[in-house]
């Protein structure tokens, strides 16, 4: 099963990925646990270069997450789901569709249209977005934050807005969820998902 979570910096997105992991794997099932951008040696470079270099233009920004996106789901993603092994992702085609795609302006249907061409069509199973209040993001951040984190509130408002848009539009693949929620809910919560799902 393909499983990804999204949500904005600071929802708790990487807990639940990482718990998730965890608990799938005290199961006895095998996992591969893996991240956007990065993932493969080039993905770790084009994050790099994204999240902690200078300027980049949107659409540059969007063809360089396109690019370490079809990276990894040839070079890690396709082949453990062959192995018929679980992956979980931290990030993945939505992030791209909320934040350049909407955030950034350059178009919901647009940004999704690249990144379907980019992975050949695979999407998650199911993903789960952790939903919080735009408003509460930098008093959830570290202290060192990458260029996507250092954007004004608006910026961070409009990708949620994306997420919601997405939400309503792919109800039957990702599950919403209260990101104010306590870690130990929200992972019992996205368990109970995945064993009515299997």
């Amino acid at each position: 099963m393909f499983v990804t979570f999204e949500g904005l910096d600071g929802s708790g997105k990487t807990t639940q990925a990482e718990l998730l992991r965890a608990r799938l794997q005290a199961e006895g099932r095998t996992v591969v646990a893996t991240r956007e951008p990065g993932g493969t040696e080039l993905g770790e470079r084009i994050r790099e270069l994204v999240l902690h270099g200078g300027h980049v233009e949107p659409w540059a920004e969007a063809l360089l997450y396109a690019a370490a996106r079809a990276q990894h789901v040839e070079e890690v993603i396709r082949p453990a789901l062959e192995r018929e092994q679980w992956v979980i992702c931290d990030r993945y085609v939505d992030s791209s569709v909320a934040y350049q795609g909407v955030a950034r302006g350059l178009g919901l249907d647009r940004v999704l249209e690249l990144n379907l061409a980019a992975v050949g069509g695979l999407m998650p199973d199911r993903t789960f977005l952790l939903l919080i209040d735009p408003a509460e993001i930098v008093g959830r951040l570290r202290r060192e934050q990458d260029r996507l984190e250092r954007e004004d509130s608006a910026f961070h408002a409009r990708a949620d807005a994306g997420y919601r848009e997405l939400a309503e539009r792919f109800p039957d693949r990702i599950v919403v969820l209260d990101g104010t929620r306590s870690p130990d809910e929200l992972a019992e919560e996205v368990h109970g998902a995945l064993r009515v799902g299997t």
